[in-house]
């Protein structure tokens, strides 16, 4: 990955993964899953809207549905403190 500019990653440059099912070209009765994981930002995911615009312009399955999910690169940590005992 490359280096990224402090403002790319406090706009919400992260890590999106897409799921993406659509029908077999042959059979349009069975459905296929397709993962998409991308360095994109949230909430316009532009890379993921070309993606799916070349989908829909060369591949012949059409889309079904598109799940995404999102995790930014900069984000509050959480800290916990484990007790146990020392020996």
């Amino acid at each position: 990955m490359s280096r990224l500019r402090d403002t790319e990653a406090n706009v919400g440059y992260g890590l999106t993964t897409a799921q993406i099912v659509y029908r077999m070209p042959d059979h349009r009765s069975l459905f296929q899953h397709f993962i998409w994981q991308r360095y994109d930002t949230y909430p316009e995911f532009p890379l993921l809207a070309g993606f799916l615009a070349f989908w829909e312009e060369r591949i012949e399955g059409p889309i079904h549905s598109v799940t995404v999910a999102h995790a930014r690169l900069l984000q509050p940590v959480d800290f916990i403190a484990l007790k146990r005992p020392l020996n």
